[in-house]
């Protein structure tokens, strides 16, 4: 069976809101997009790209598919545009259309808390999730994380979309596995206990 791995970018107070570029997402008036660029290192990309390596697939919600689609497939200067590009790419979304613009895209239309149950149970690779704030309450809520790789960010931004807000459920989760980049972010990879 396929596990569900979210890799999120967040900071010591949980905002997880736009990591990589200062216009990635203002909603709420957010102006802090790109606070993760200053943390990158030769260990973080390291990690990235084991991960990468792996050849997984990658479940997006809708948001999030068109952010990375504007800016990913066209990309030349790093070696995660190839990957991306060839992935399977599984979107969640009730208001998307068939077919999808970027290669490899697959429309799961409907609910995520009754597709990708279904996902999970079809031969392939493990399946990533990447940011996909509003994905990832949906999958929290229905206890469909099978593991939390958290890049914590020595940064408090006091505001923003946050992955772990006050309505989540109680969650027990084990430290599995940890590093840290010379930038002093924290990947921590943990599994519900």
């Amino acid at each position: 069976m396929r596990k569900v791995v979210a890799t999120i970018s967040l900071t010591l107070d949980g905002v997880m809101q736009a990591p990589g570029r200062p216009d990635e997402d203002r909603r709420g008036g957010f102006e802090y997009g790109g606070w993760a660029a200053p943390y990158r290192d030769a260990v973080l990309f390291q990690a990235m790209g084991e991960g990468m390596a792996a050849q997984p697939a990658f479940l997006f919600g809708r948001r999030t598919y068109e952010d990375f689609f504007s800016v990913w497939p066209g990309r030349t200067d790093n070696p995660f545009t190839e990957v991306f590009n060839r992935s399977p790419k599984y979107v969640c979304s009730k208001t998307l259309k068939e077919p999808l613009p970027w290669q490899n895209s697959i429309l799961l239309a409907g609910e995520a808390a009754e597709t990708v149950p279904r996902l999970e149970k079809e031969p392939g690779p493990d399946l990533v999730v990447l940011g996909c704030g509003d994905l990832m309450q949906t999958l929290m809520r229905h206890r469909l994380v099978d593991a939390y790789v958290l890049l914590i960010h020595p940064l408090v931004l006091g505001r923003g979309r946050r992955l772990f807000k006050d309505e989540a459920s109680r969650a027990e989760l084990r430290l599995v596995k940890s590093v840290t980049t010379g930038t002093g972010v924290v990947i921590a990879t943990y599994e519900p206990a």
